[in-house]
């Protein structure tokens, strides 16, 4: 995979290296049956006419057979051809055909040929100044490749770089597209749900305003309303309706937006009428109902632990009514909607209801903002208060300390004073003993 920029070392001229490469695959297409191949003396013609250019056409294009060359000998023979290619000055004339080539199936190698591939596209991104927009084609090669060979993990390493890449390559916003695009069906096809909805919906970002009611971008669209709502993780809907081709599916697609402004906001309640509204809709669309179910299900026992006030509490049977679900199944959707990260709190089965410690609103707006508000003044009012009792603590403890300092202080004047005393009174009885 991509790694820090290299270079390949290579001995031998031009022309001796040209003539060992010809002469291997004249030889490699002759043990296929190809007794007509003849690179070699085509090439040796083209390097008396000094036309290296033209050589290296020939050469890309014989490279063809290197998929049938033995697994032993393949990086070595593609490693040359790379080093050839690379002493033109037109090296992107022939790298997009090589890529082609390498996309192809190596049926020398059944098992290791996407490992081989990889390998030497690899080599290329690597020997390709950081800039050159070659490396854009290359990296798409490389995709195709990982996504035929089911081999995201080769992959995974390599995204984070990719936003970098693309700065440096300076990209538009289209080919921005399709490469986000075509890491999002790589991740989908290795069952990545989550790094292909990531990726898919970077693509959707990439739509200029005048672009977000073209074919591609609702297409786009739905696609990512649909993977948004049978994700079995995904509860935060607010990724999708603040983008501007989303939006414009209120006019193109209503049933389908409707349905997301219900899984953003609503209950189950709210479900239930648009299935019963729209009936039969979501089999039709290819949706899983009972997957719909489900996450609606936690998304309103979220939404309930939101606004449950400053009890904190919600009983057994009020989750029961709200979910449409029989009260011994209550605590098993409780723990689900913990397992989901949507609320925190625990079970009393004593009191048969669910303590909540913290809640996730599905929607911030101006009524979660006064209640933002409301308790920040709380929070204030009781750090005013804590700072008035430690103010008059501080202020106790000064006065404390005084009056200490006072106290021994004037226990210090009284011994002063009682040592002086003794020492006025011993001359006058000298005196008297001199009488």
């Amino acid at each position: 995979m991509p790694g820090p920029k290299n270079t390949l070392l290579i001995e031998g001229s031009f022309e001796e290296l040209t003539d060992e490469f010809a002469h291997y695959i004249d030889s490699l297409k002759k043990s296929q049956g190809d007794e007509a191949s003849n690179l070699q003396g085509e090439t040796a013609d083209l390097l008396k006419e000094n036309k290296k250019d033209d050589v290296l056409k020939k050469l890309v294009v014989g490279g063809q057979a290197l998929n049938q060359a033995p697994e032993k000998e393949f990086i070595a023979a593609y490693n040359l051809l790379i080093h050839l290619v690379n002493q033109s000055p037109n090296v992107n004339m022939f790298l997009p055909k090589i890529c082609q080539n390498l996309s192809a199936p190596i049926s020398s190698s059944p098992q290791n040929g996407g490992g081989l591939a990889l390998s030497i596209l690899s080599t290329i991104f690597n020997t390709t100044a950081a800039s050159s927009e070659i490396r854009y084609h290359v990296l798409l090669t490389i995709l195709r490749v990982i996504r035929a060979t089911s081999n995201f993990e080769t992959l995974r390493p390599q995204l984070k770089q990719l936003d970098k890449w693309l700065e440096a390559w300076e990209t538009d916003d289209d080919d921005a597209r399709k490469l986000y695009l075509a890491v999002s069906d790589v991740a989908a096809d290795a069952g990545e749900t989550e790094h292909a909805y990531t990726y898919l919906l970077r693509a959707l970002r990439t739509f200029p305003s005048e672009d977000v009611s073209s074919q591609e971008a609702r297409d786009l669209s739905l696609r990512a309303l649909k993977s948004a709502l049978t994700h079995p993780t995904h509860f935060d809907f607010q990724d999708l309706t603040g983008l501007d081709s989303i939006q414009v599916l209120r006019n193109s697609d209503p049933v389908y937006f409707q349905l997301l402004e219900i899984f953003n906001s609503d209950l189950l309640d709210d479900f239930n009428d648009f299935k019963d509204e729209h009936d039969g809709w979501v089999e039709e669309s290819g949706l899983d109902g009972a997957a719909l179910n489900r996450k609606m299900r936690l998304l309103t026992l979220a939404s309930m632990a939101a606004s449950a006030g400053q009890t904190r509490s919600l009983p057994y049977d009020k989750i029961a009514k709200a979910l449409q679900v029989p009260s011994e199944d209550v605590e098993m959707w409780v723990i689900d909607v913990i397992r989901a990260g949507l609320v925190e709190g625990k079970l009393s089965q004593l009191n048969q209801t669910f303590l909540i410690h913290r809640s996730t609103y599905r929607v911030f707006g101006d009524n979660q903002w006064r209640e933002v508000a409301s308790r920040l003044d709380m929070w204030r009012n009781s750090l005013v208060g804590v700072l008035q009792v430690i103010q008059q603590e501080k202020q106790r403890f000064l006065q404390e300390k005084e009056d200490e300092a006072q106290k021994a202080e004037q226990k210090y004047d009284q011994s002063k004073g009682f040592v002086r005393g003794g020492q006025r009174k011993q001359p006058r009885a000298l005196d008297d003993d001199m009488e």
